[in-house]
């Protein structure tokens, strides 16, 4: 249950910073591109990639508790972003090119085309 409330604590404090960041990205460079979105997940990519990089050196011991609380709750209020970018990582560092670049083509096509159908849901019946 601690789990839980660590994943919780870090969702809410991540989505707080992704709101902050994005918003002071867009109010200085505008919003004819996504560049606060943009910014957020590079920056939520990079830290995960940090924190995977130290946890598996070995520099830095992590409890479960504590990446839960990091990578899961804070960085994935952050953005969910970070996580697709860690687990194609993991593919390319095995060695599997084909499902590496399946994962991206195939994520970013699938979600695209599940926002508009949500979107065209929303649409009928609002």
């Amino acid at each position: 249950m601690r789990v839980f409330l660590y994943i919780a604590l870090g969702s809410a404090l991540g989505g707080v910073a992704r709101h902050w960041i994005s918003g002071m990205v867009a109010a200085r460079v505008g919003e004819t591109f996504p560049w606060g979105t943009f910014v957020v997940n590079a920056l939520g990519s990079l830290s995960i990639g940090v924190l995977a990089g130290f946890a598996d050196s070995g520099r830095i011991g992590l409890s479960a508790e504590a990446r839960q609380f990091l990578m899961v709750g804070l960085l994935g209020g952050f953005t969910t972003f970070s996580s697709f970018s860690l687990q194609t990582l993991r593919l390319m560092q095995d060695g599997d090119w084909g499902r590496a670049a399946g994962n991206v083509m195939g994520s970013v096509l699938v979600c695209l085309v599940a926002v508009v159908i949500g979107w065209r849901i929303a649409r009928l019946f609002g």
